[in-house]
């Protein structure tokens, strides 16, 4: 049986730019996320699927979606490769130590058309997305695995583009207790506070200063 341990100090200790759960200091988000326009939401590669909650990450990550279309702010794109932004999402057990299936395709799911309060949500995909650590079809191999030392929700969000986006450093990141929770899913109402404090501190660095 493979065990798998998350390394909780070394991703708290991964990047400056992180904002935590009652971390009361705002740091400045990067440029790139403030002229952001699309977004992809991508389970964690590395998630099991638990034999009592099989569709608790599907859940999370189609709640995150619906979220973000509510926002306005970003539009989902269809894979990483093309996104301005990648989101990590991830249900937390609330469990030291779990055991899960690995080797699944966590992030196969069939064509959805879904409307929404503000349009109509178009997704699917089959088989390894573009930037995916996930194992190609063909090299998958189900077995029971035992995933330790993640017992939160995690929302991480990450730079998009060409290669594979989970290769840098998060930008932003939340992690808490139901954080992915419908329907008010508040990781994503985290993010958006970040987002509007970061604009408006980049309003007011581009204020031109009056004289005395």
């Amino acid at each position: 049986m493979l065990v798998r341990v998350r390394l909780a100090a070394a991703i708290l200790a991964s990047s400056a730019l992180l904002v935590f759960a009652g971390n009361d200091k705002k740091p400045v988000l990067p440029a790139f996320v403030l002229r952001a326009e699309t977004v992809f939401v991508l389970i964690d590669p590395d998630a099991g699927v638990s034999p009592s909650s099989p569709n608790a990450n599907q859940k999370a990550r189609d709640d995150v979606e619906k979220a973000i279309m509510k926002w306005g702010r970003f539009r989902l794109a269809i894979s990483p490769g093309v996104a301005d932004l990648v989101i990590v999402v991830r249900k937390g057990s609330g469990k030291i130590v779990q055991p899960t299936i690995g080797g699944l395709p966590t992030n196969d799911r069939p064509v959805i058309v879904q409307p929404t309060d503000n349009g109509i949500r178009l997704g699917g995909q089959k088989g390894r997305p573009p930037g995916s650590t996930d194992p190609a079809p063909q090299d998958t191999h189900p077995g029971p695995q035992v995933e330790a030392g993640m017992t939160d929700d995690m929302f991480l969000v990450y730079q998009g583009g060409a290669g594979n986006p989970l290769d840098g450093p998060a930008v932003w990141r939340f992690m808490t207790k139901d954080a992915l929770k419908s329907p008010s899913v508040p990781a994503v109402a985290e993010f958006r506070k970040a987002v509007e404090e970061a604009e408006k501190q980049q309003q007011q660095q581009q204020k031109p200063k009056s004289n005395p």
